[in-house]
Parts: C-alpha cells; sequence; structure tokens
C-alpha cells in the first residue's frame, strides 16, 4: 500500500492536508470544484481529484 503524505509544504494542495487544516468544513463548494469529475484516485487513502497535483500518490481512473 502507498504511503499517505504528511502535510508539507510541497503538500499544500493536496486533499488530505485540506482537510487536516478544517478546508472542507469552511469551504466546501472550493473543495467540491477540486474532485467534481474526478479523473484521479489517491493510491495512498481513496481520495478521489479531478488534477492529479491534489493527491499524494495519484493514479488516472
Amino acid at each position: 500500500m502507498a504511503r499517505a503524505c504528511s502535510p508539507k509544504a510541497s503538500h499544500e494542495e493536496h486533499l488530505c492536508y485540506l482537510d487536516n487544516i478544517g478546508f472542507v468544513k469552511k469551504n466546501l463548494a472550493a473543495y467540491k470544484k477540486l474532485v467534481a469529475g474526478g479523473g484521479f484516485v489517491c493510491k495512498a487513502c481513496g481520495r478521489v481529484a479531478k488534477n492529479k497535483k491534489n493527491l499524494c500518490v495519484p493514479a488516472k481512473i
């Protein structure tokens, strides 16, 4: 299994980081834009995103 990322400066756009800082609860509309029409899945946590830059270990769906 792939390792999930730990929050780092280079990971500030990753969904796991955004969840850790409470972005989802505060900015649901913005979060939906990141995941709507998701074409990539994270092999570490299973989250789905529209752009691979928002995942730690992306794989095309």
